[in-house]
């Protein structure tokens, strides 16, 4: 018998009245993303409250691996799902695309990461980490300044570190337990994976996330992890919150290939 135990904290709550979702790292995959937004849309239309419309938290890691990251960087753009408010967060591959955007040489190792796609999906040709000079790096980043349009690099600009809705703290890659949310330094809530993963200290909210992709979604007192992988796998995943509850559903491409495969499935997992 245990005669001593934590007292267990009441179930995060979403915003009263409000219904929100969250969605994975999209990493390209503008076939995905395009499928993603036509089903919030169409569930969202359902959705409509007096307190307000559904919330759409973007979680970051839109560009790099996939092979269309110019494409989702429009359709996120694009004011959809119309019938949402939409939230964006930076994830560690926005922040990576844009420091070497600003200094190539210290940041070239981007290119190895799936930065070669961005830059391909911007037409860009990226240079060759063996055999590239440092004038080599400074003309592929200038290059791919003036093909990033305008409005693309004030999106990249005006990402939200992390949002707070309810009991939920909704962040590209996860926090640390021991400061608080307000407090938290770029390079965990974008970076941040293992020590996160592992660490079992209370936290003053739930933590939504991406950046760690699990064949599956996942929900725990402590955390609900988004991220499916949809480059490799083919599944883009959004989980979605009302009250005290927590469902996920992912729409799937039958494999990933180039050309990009037609996007129509829409799985519901339930928790």
């Amino acid at each position: 018998m245990r005669l001593f135990s934590r007292p267990s904290l009441p179930p995060a709550k979403f915003l009263e009245g409000r219904v929100g979702y969250a969605v994975g790292d999209v990493h390209g995959c503008s076939d995905l993303l395009a499928v993603m937004l036509d089903t919030i849309e169409e569930r969202a239309a359902g959705e409509q409250r007096e307190s307000g419309p559904p919330i759409v938290v973007f979680l970051g890691d839109y560009v790099d691996r996939g092979p269309n990251s110019a494409g989702v960087l429009d359709l996120l753009l694009s004011e959809r799902p119309s019938n949402c408010e939409r939230r964006y967060l930076r994830g560690n591959h926005e922040q990576a695309m844009v420091a070497f955007m600003e200094a190539p040489l210290p940041n070239r190792r981007w290119v190895l990461h799936g930065g070669a796609e961005t830059m391909m999906s911007y037409g860009v040709a990226p240079p060759s980490l063996a055999g590239a000079s440092d004038e080599d790096w400074g003309a592929a980043a200038a290059a791919l300044r003036e093909k990033v349009p305008a409005a693309h690099l004030e999106f990249l600009g005006g990402l939200e570190r992390y949002v707070e809705l309810g009991g939920y703290a909704f962040v590209h890659a996860g926090v640390d337990a021991g400061m608080a949310l307000t407090d938290q330094p770029d390079e965990v809530l974008y970076w941040t994976r293992a020590p996160f993963i592992a660490d079992r200290r209370p936290f003053s909210h739930v933590v939504v996330h991406g950046h760690t992709p699990a064949e599956r979604p996942y929900k725990d007192k402590r955390r609900v992890g988004v991220d499916t992988g949809a480059y490799a796998s083919g599944a883009l995943t959004a989980a979605r919150f009302e009250g005290d509850e927590v469902t996920f559903f992912s729409v799937k491409a039958e494999r990933r290939r180039r050309p990009e495969p037609e996007a129509s499935a829409v799985l519901d997992i339930q928790f």
